[in-house]
């Protein structure tokens, strides 16, 4: 149920047809996990925060370097030195107490990562390395969760959705972590800031339109973004890759 006051703060969401009243209870009980709280998790958690999503988890082992207040919008420079998610946790309080926010201060590894995702109905890809995106990737699929995979680097970004049984996940399209070396990390090549607020946005769409089964997802779907041109491509991969050894289709 909702109370007067969320009812007040969600006023233009009960406006909308597909949402009301109904919906915003469905987001009410919804729980999202965010694996990196960084440039892309900024966005999306204070936009899920916003729109009234009931509990966000919220995984980061880091502290708020000065380097990253160029992009990673939900900090302050008072929060420089400190850690991550709490204060994150903090600032998503702050925006909208009605939430129950949860902690987790620690960098997600192979030995935890199925553990803290089986109580979230979505997850959400915001780490900025391979390793952690076929991490997130596999133990998804191994448990059955839908997540939003977004990359950026420089001016360029991307997104996809991967929903069990309903399409390709991101080792059928990307296969395996590259080599050492192989790909430049923004650190070195740079990233725009605004453009991981673009993705994140995204991102952060296609978690609403999940949790409320409104929309079309980009399962199956690669959608890339050029923030010099304002192109927006969508690259199609309907079908599972054939033996891929994340989701096993033959």
């Amino acid at each position: 149920m909702l109370s007067t006051e969320e009812m007040n703060r969600y006023s233009r969401h009960l406006k909308l047809e597909g949402v009301g009243r109904e919906g915003q209870e469905k987001l009410k009980g919804a729980k999202v996990l965010l694996i990196g709280v960084g440039g892309l998790g900024s966005p999306v958690a204070m936009y899920l925060a916003a729109a009234g999503v009931g509990t966000l988890g919220l995984a980061d082992g880091d502290v708020v370097e000065e380097s990253n207040l160029q992009r990673q919008v939900l900090y302050r420079g008072e929060d420089v030195g400190r850690h991550k998610a709490e204060q994150a946790a903090r600032h998503l309080r702050e925006l909208n107490p009605e939430i129950h926010v949860k902690v987790y201060r620690t960098r997600v590894d192979a030995e935890n990562i199925r553990e803290m995702i089986r109580g979230y109905d979505f997850v959400v890809d915001g780490v900025d390395n391979f390793p952690g995106k076929f991490l997130i990737n596999d133990a998804c699929v191994m448990e059955g969760k839908p997540f939003c995979h977004g990359g950026v680097v420089q001016f360029h970004g991307q997104v996809m959705t991967y929903v069990p049984e309903q399409g390709p996940c991101y080792r059928c399209i990307f296969e395996d972590v590259p080599p050492e070396g192989a790909v430049e990390h923004c650190s070195e090549l740079g990233v725009m800031g605004a453009m991981v607020g673009i993705i994140g946005t995204i991102q952060a769409m296609e978690v609403l339109k999940y949790l409320l089964g409104r929309g079309d997802l980009l399962t199956g779907v690669l959608l890339t973004v050029d923030g010099l041109t304002m192109d927006f491509r969508k690259v199609k991969f309907p079908h599972a890759r054939k033996g891929c050894p994340a989701c096993g289709r033959e």
